[in-house]
């Protein structure tokens, strides 16, 4: 990770990321403990984009979905006893959700790429919703 990705890092987790892992705690009902490999986040050529990207494909579905499962007490409940932590990567540069999220022992992985298809948070929430349900 060069210079113009630790400065964009810094300044998304000092600007963008507390507000957003807030929202994620309110919505799960608890505080999710959550992992960032944010070296593995960057592609040069989108820099520019990952302001507007990292909260579509990382942070909003997490959001959306836990606020669909925790709406009931029981949905609270398996939540809260069934995740562990969640770790966001970029491993394998998945663009597609349903290849690009894991649950198991408790961990949820995002493994997603940071930039293409950054609008469709419908889709990743949908797949992240019913990977849960599935599972919990």
């Amino acid at each position: 990770m060069g210079l113009k990705e630790k400065r964009f890092t810094k300044t998304f987790q000092e600007e963008q990321y507390p507000a957003l892992k807030e929202k994620i705690n309110v919505a799960a009902g608890f505080d999710i403990t959550l992992e960032t490999a944010w070296e593995t986040l960057f592609e040069d050529r989108f820099l520019h984009l990952y302001s507007d990207s990292y909260p579509k494909i990382y942070f909003q579905p997490l959001i959306e979905s836990f606020s669909a499962i925790t709406a009931d007490d029981m949905g609270k409940e398996a939540l809260k006893e069934s995740l562990k932590k969640v770790i966001i990567v970029n491993n394998d540069n998945h663009h597609n959700p349903t290849n690009a999220y894991t649950f198991s022992e408790g961990v949820l992985q995002i493994n997603h790429s940071p930039i293409l298809n950054a609008d469709d948070v419908s889709s990743r929430t949908k797949v992240l919703t019913s990977l849960l349900e599935n599972n919990l």
